[in-house]
């Protein structure tokens, strides 16, 4: 049964899907620090402003934590909206418990900058990291949402222009496939009231216009050859609408030769990991994250 505290998530989500009037863009993105108050503060985390390829970011740095290990961070948001700061919290719980920095980018929005600018911004995170001296089998990527389904494609746009693949990838409730196939989208309805078909198809719309391809790999990385990645750990809620999003992804990397490991977790809905340091349910999850992720680091764990 969910914890009491994890119902602070229904409720965010529910709390969206009432409004009658939709908001504007502009007033989902003010409200950002709304999303972030589902997250604890992890203390002992110091926060430096950067920017890594010209693109604004934040370190998340723990107290004690390894420097040549990094988690690059992708934030949730459908891609117009989420900041650095709405995923500051979730991203250093995860750092603090791999014992490692975290460098949380801010790729630009749509419908101002659609694709490819999420995809170049990504990737160029990657290569400056890289290009500071990081071993690429010391950095995994990380995402929630549509910025787990931008790490998935991150991988598969290293391999195809031919840089080195980091150690690996974690993704959040990721939104892995935009041509909106899932058959969650349907099961799962009634229970996530937010991430409908509708809804989603509207945010594929603004990301790629109406002449964008559906399958390009690259932001949609369900539809592309997934042989040759590293591996790969996915986490979603077992009530979202995204669920088939990461079953599929799953299955398709591991019949391509991935290492990829799923953990579906009943009853929860879509990123409720955001509720790190306050329910149960998100610190499981974090602490699998971390169990996953410091041996492929090299990491002793914790």
């Amino acid at each position: 049964m969910a914890s009491p505290q994890i119902q602070s998530v229904k409720q965010y989500w529910d709390s969206m899907a009432k409004v009658k009037e939709p908001p504007t863009i502009e007033t989902m993105r003010l409200n950002d620090h709304y999303w972030a108050g589902l997250t604890s503060e992890p203390g002992d985390v110091d926060y430096i402003e950067a920017s890594v390829d010209g693109i604004p970011a934040l370190w998340a740095v723990p107290k004690g934590a390894v420097w040549d290990r990094v988690i690059i961070c992708l934030h949730g948001g459908g891609y117009i909206v989420g900041s650095r700061y709405s995923h500051r919290k979730i991203f250093a719980h995860i750092a603090k418990a791999i014992g490692c920095r975290a460098l949380i980018i801010d790729y630009r929005l749509t419908p101002e900058h659609p694709h490819p600018a999420q995809s170049d911004d990504a990737i160029g995170a990657y290569r400056s990291v890289l290009e500071a001296g990081v071993k690429p089998a010391h950095i995994i990527l990380a995402g929630d949402s549509a910025g787990g389904g931008l790490a998935l494609a991150t991988l598969l746009r290293a391999r195809d222009i031919g840089l080195p693949l980091p150690a690996g990838a974690v993704t959040m409730s990721a939104w892995t496939d935009l041509a909106l196939s899932g058959v969650s989208y349907d099961s799962n309805a009634e229970k996530d009231l937010v991430f409908h078909r509708e809804m989603v198809s509207g945010l594929v719309q603004m990301l790629l216009g109406p002449d964008g391809n559906r399958a390009d790999p690259h932001i949609s990385p369900l539809a592309g050859d997934l042989s040759g990645l590293p591996p790969v750990y996915l986490q979603v809620g077992g009530d979202e609408c995204l669920l088939d999003d990461s079953i599929a992804f799953a299955d398709r990397a591991k019949s391509a030769g991935v290492d990829a490991k799923l953990d579906v977790f009943p009853e929860m809905l879509h990123s409720f990991q955001m509720a790190a340091g306050r329910a149960p349910e998100a610190d499981t999850a974090v602490a699998r994250i971390a169990e996953w992720a410091c041996p492929l680091l090299g990491l002793p764990a914790k």
